[in-house]
């Protein structure tokens, strides 16, 4: 019998640049306190988004990153900040952030693997 694991979703819903630091704005109830970042990053071309890859009591979580944010995202990676997850209570530094993404975009450029729809959010805002 096959068990389908639920994937747990944690949008981010702002995010803003504040002393030289992106910071990537949760909802409150989801709690930093376990997180483990595991600095590597997907990307969800069926709903346009990157993914940033968490671990929380050896589950995966997605911390969802969608094109609502990507012109800040660009900001933030052209200026190479640093990337901390907050959900207004607690912050985690995000490692690796900014080399994931750069290495993504890079590979979806001109890429139809992607989905010719994604390719053109990428290349049009990166």
């Amino acid at each position: 019998m096959e068990v389908e694991l639920m994937k747990k979703m944690m949008p981010v819903m702002s995010a803003v640049i504040e002393n030289e630091t992106l910071m990537l704005k949760v909802d409150e109830t989801n709690s930093l306190v376990d997180v483990i970042p595991k600095e590597q990053m997907l990307v969800d071309s069926d709903q346009f988004s990157f993914v940033y890859i968490l671990e929380i009591n050896e589950e995966y979580t997605y911390l969802v990153l969608t094109a609502e944010i990507w012109q800040i995202l660009k900001e933030a990676v052209n200026q190479s900040l640093s990337v901390v997850l907050t959900n207004h209570k607690d912050s985690l530094t995000l490692p690796m952030f900014n080399e994931e993404l750069n290495y993504l975009i890079e590979n979806i450029k001109g890429n139809s693997n992607y989905g010719e729809e994604m390719v053109e959010k990428v290349e049009s805002t990166f």
